[in-house]
């Protein structure tokens, strides 16, 4: 009765993980719509007052699900405040680009940068942790530089938005992996550790007369008001799907955000799809099904590996 219970909860396990992912990228892949909202706001005013809105909203959510203890421990151990510190300066670095690019018409390199992102963490992996590629990932590496040089060569310049957000978000993955802590309460840290600059910046432009909550226009208010909520859910949607998923899956599915952004860039905001960069897209499309290939590949092997030693 046990084992049939068990056999059973599996799939459905694997069915709310999918959902969780499915949200969770979703989400994040939306995410230049809802900066769209407010664009009339300065790009460094939006993420200041996603800090403050997060630290807010995060705050509540871990008070409501008694999780309070966690951030406790954390701000006891000096070593993980430290990574934690380095984690907010990328992941700040992160959204203020990212914003940027959002609010100047340039999604698609936001979505090029997160196409890139997957390849970028091999580097780290390379460089960092002194991890050997595979041929396949040393293929798809490859087919990736050659696709940002080819760009260069023929635009006249590298894709920097699109550089600048993928080295951030590796720096700050890799960050992130080596620190021992739950992402939830790790993001309310590294906010609170960016909020004195955040509402000091904040003060600074009150007291110079500048209108940050924007309370004349209702709608770009309630959009600021909610940053704390668009930073958070996809956030905590992504950890109850980690946790019932294989990564090969999860890493599978990552491609959906930067996918959604591609689509709405060019069917919804019309942005220029010149033909050098749809090549280059089409040089990460093909490092990026190397890659997938690779990992699925592995995780196969892990699979009968483990099935064998059982």
């Amino acid at each position: 009765m046990t084992q049939a219970a068990s056999a059973g909860s599996a799939p459905d396990e694997t069915r709310t993980g999918i959902l969780f992912a499915l949200g969770a990228y979703g989400l994040w892949g939306i995410l230049p719509g809802y900066f769209k909202l407010v664009d009339t706001v300065a790009p460094e005013v939006v993420v200041a007052q996603r800090i403050v809105w997060s630290v807010l909203f995060v705050g509540a959510f871990l008070m409501v699900m008694r999780r309070t203890r966690e951030v406790g421990e954390i701000a006891r151990d000096p070593r993980l405040v430290g990574l934690l510190c380095v984690s907010a300066g990328l992941i700040a670095v992160n959204w203020l680009v990212f914003v940027w690019a959002v609010e100047h018409e340039k999604v698609l390199d936001v979505s090029l940068g997160y196409f890139i992102n997957p390849l970028v963490s091999i580097l780290v992996g390379l460089v960092v942790l002194r991890e050997k590629l595979s041929l396949l990932q040393g293929v798809a590496v490859g087919l990736a530089a050659a696709g940002v040089a080819l760009q260069a060569v023929l635009l006249g310049g590298l894709p920097w938005v699109s550089l600048y957000l993928a080295f951030s978000f590796a720096g700050y993955g890799y960050i992130r992996k080596i620190t021992p802590v739950r992402a939830t309460p790790g993001l309310w840290m590294e906010t609170v550790l960016l909020l004195p600059i955040a509402g000091g910046y904040l003060l600074l432009q009150v007291a110079s007369g500048a209108d940050i909550l924007r309370l004349g226009t209702p709608s770009v208010f309630l959009a600021l008001a909610g940053l704390g909520i668009v930073t958070a859910l996809p956030l905590i949607l992504f950890s109850a799907a980690a946790r019932r998923l294989p990564m090969v899956l999860i890493g599978l599915m990552q491609y959906i955000a930067p996918s959604l952004h591609f689509v709405t860039a060019v069917f919804i905001w019309n942005e220029p799809l010149h033909p050098a960069t749809l090549t280059t897209f089409g040089f990460i499309w093909c490092a990026l099904a190397v890659f997938s290939f690779d990992s699925w590949k592995r995780w196969k092997a892990n699979v009968r590996h483990t099935a064998k030693s059982a």
